[in-house]
């Protein structure tokens, strides 16, 4: 997570004759890539927590496990370079989808992993249909809507599939308690 920072590049002005409004202006233009930075951020974190609690259900492993989360390690890999990729061209489409297939990588794996441990019952085996429906759903739940979200941008400014991906992750990072949606 913190290779994500490097993202971030220091602005080059002239030196000594520089003024505060040009430093503030250099640093205004930042925005749209502290905005990125940010979400990858929380990003990274939802899934974090989401591998975590996937782990700490493990009763034992096996290779084939873990090669499906080194899978996932190489979709996190991927993260700085979409966020500097969206960072950069957030405007374009392409970035945006592009950012949006990291997250689809990063799902796809996390769900692969919980689905291969189920079926070659490597996780304790307490409470673990219960769980296992909670992160299949949360995981199916979230991509669905990352997923519609993104397809948005072909109607609609890329801004707006932003503003909701940005949503997405501040629900999820919240995690806010609504009883119709069983959450605990």
């Amino acid at each position: 997570m913190t290779l994500l920072v490097l993202g971030l590049v220091v602005p080059t002005l002239n030196g000594l004759g520089t003024t505060e409004g040009q430093l503030w202006e250099a640093i205004r233009r930042l925005g749209p890539k502290v905005l990125v930075y940010t979400m990858s951020f929380m990003t990274l974190g939802i899934f974090w927590l989401g591998q975590g609690t996937q782990l700490g259900q493990l009763g034992r492993s096996n290779r084939h496990f873990v090669w499906i989360h080194l899978v996932f390690l190489f979709a996190v890999t991927m993260v700085p370079f979409s966020t500097l990729l969206l960072g950069s061209y957030y405007w374009l489409r392409v970035a945006l989808i592009e950012y949006w297939l990291n997250i689809v990588l990063l799902g796809a794996a996390l769900l692969a992993g919980l689905e291969y441990g189920l079926r070659a019952h490597l996780f304790r085996e307490e409470e673990t249909h219960e769980l296992a429906t909670l992160m299949r759903g949360r995981i199916l739940i979230a991509q669905s809507l990352y997923a519609v979200a993104t397809l948005l941008c072909v109607i609609l400014p890329t801004w707006v599939s932003i503003s909701l991906i940005i949503l997405i992750q501040v629900n999820y990072v919240l995690a806010p308690r609504i009883p119709i949606l069983g959450r605990f």
